[in-house]
């Protein structure tokens, strides 16, 4: 496994800048893999003096690699540190005598140092995007005041899209994980079909599961809840769309005075250019005069976050863009009644009103009156509890996605994007 942005760790300070749902996805399949036979090393880039060295679980190890200096760099500029990353990296497996079966890399610069590794080390490369450059270019443009100059610095668009072109072309498979992916992958990318396969995130159902009424009563009490609560939880970042989703929670407040909103995204913005973001968070919540009715807390350890889902009365995928949405999965898996953005790929994995709910995050009204339907009607809620919590366990529990993975290694070349069909039926 490559992954070399952000903070890859064995428990990761999840909210910390460029570290969310991606080193969570690259834990998790790291593990299943193992207990499928495998020994994996996850390979990172190393800086602020961490150890070289990390063990995460049996068999499963992290491999940190100097390249840039001992700073922390943003994801958008690491990629013209990676040449330097890719011969270290190269030095260490050749002075082990280490032998890989397969490379999976993870995120468009991990992309560019797999394929430099899987070429000199002449083994597959498999490779997984999470987002993509055109489809985050096309969502951010449509919802920023910035500037094209603006955006084009902040995120370093046109040389990204650039190189995910280049590395779709060489690397032996692209991982889609939505059909939205797939998708773009095809037309703007010009993919060819028998080299993409869609095998969408997971999650640890031995840690995400509904509990009963009484310990969920116990839960909210524990965390202070009061009335009806909408939760959400993500980075600090403006493509996760928290200010829309206050916009939204003004549209409920005005209806339900019981109804309450809380968001856990720390305080430090993940996304480099964007550190005012917590401000204009802030300044919304006062112009609609919710200050008493809003809340915003630190992010949550691992091992808190089963426990906010499960308090939650509605959880909300607010993004602008989200590749899939990793955290509404986990909701709905502990049964907490989930609204989605349609600016992703999960809405297509779920019916409207049996198993979730899902709305356009930029339309305010359209937004909140989704919450504001599964706030108000108890039945609603219960159905979404109970349907939504079976429908992510049949398909993205991550023993089947790590199955997935090595099914598709082991058939490269043989088209298997029809995948598709299932995840929407």
């Amino acid at each position: 496994m490559i992954s070399t942005h952000g903070y890859v760790a064995a428990e990761p300070p999840l909210g910390a800048p460029d570290t969310g749902g991606q080193v969570v996805f690259v834990l998790e399949l790291s593990r299943k893999l193992a207990q499928l036979g495998y020994r994996v090393d996850i390979w990172t880039r190393r800086f602020e003096k961490q150890r070289q060295i990390e063990v995460v679980d049996e068999d499963v190890r992290i491999i940190r690699m100097n390249c840039g200096g001992p700073e922390f760099i943003p994801k958008e500029y690491l990629y013209k540190k990676l040449p330097e990353w890719g011969e270290n990296a190269l030095r260490f497996i050749k002075n082990k005598g280490l032998d890989y079966e397969f490379i999976n890399s993870h995120y468009w610069d991990a992309g560019l140092a797999g394929q430099h590794l899987a070429n000199v080390l002449d083994v597959p490369h498999i490779h997984t995007p999470h987002s993509l450059g055109y489809w985050k270019k096309h969502q951010m443009e449509q919802d920023s005041d910035k500037s094209a100059e603006e955006m084009e610095k902040q995120y370093n668009f046109s040389r990204r899209i650039h190189h995910e072109e280049t590395l779709y072309r060489e690397c032996d498979m692209v991982i889609a994980t939505s059909p939205p992916q797939v998708d773009l992958l095809k037309e703007h990318y010009d993919v060819p079909a028998k080299r993409i396969t869609m095998i969408p995130p997971g999650y640890d159902d031995n840690r995400f599961f509904p509990v009963s009424g009484a310990t969920r009563q116990s839960i909210r009490e524990t965390l202070g809840y009061e009335g009806l609560v909408i939760a959400s939880i993500g980075r600090l970042a403006r493509n996760k769309g928290f200010d829309l989703l206050v916009d939204a929670f003004s549209v409920v407040a005005e209806r339900i005075p019981e109804a309450r909103l809380r968001i856990a995204c720390g305080a430090e913005t993940s996304d480099h250019g964007d550190h005012d973001i917590l401000d204009e968070i802030v300044e919304k919540i006062r112009g609609y005069g919710l200050e008493d009715r809003v809340e915003l807390t630190a992010s949550l350890e691992d091992d808190e976050m089963a426990d906010f889902y499960r308090a939650a009365d509605v959880f909300a995928l607010s993004s602008r863009y989200e590749p899939f949405g990793m955290t509404a999965v986990e909701a709905m898996a502990c049964g907490a009644p989930t609204v989605m953005t349609t600016h992703g790929g999960l809405w297509r994995a779920v019916y409207f009103g049996a198993q979730a709910l899902y709305a356009d995050t930029t339309d305010r009204e359209e937004f909140g009156i989704a919450l504001l339907q599964a706030l108000k009607y108890p039945k609603l809620r219960e159905r979404l509890h109970r349907e939504g919590a079976n429908r992510v366990r049949a398909l993205f529990t991550w023993t089947g996605i790590a199955q997935q993975l090595i099914s598709a290694v082991e058939s490269r070349g043989t088209p298997s994007f029809q995948l598709t069909d299932s995840f929407v039926s």
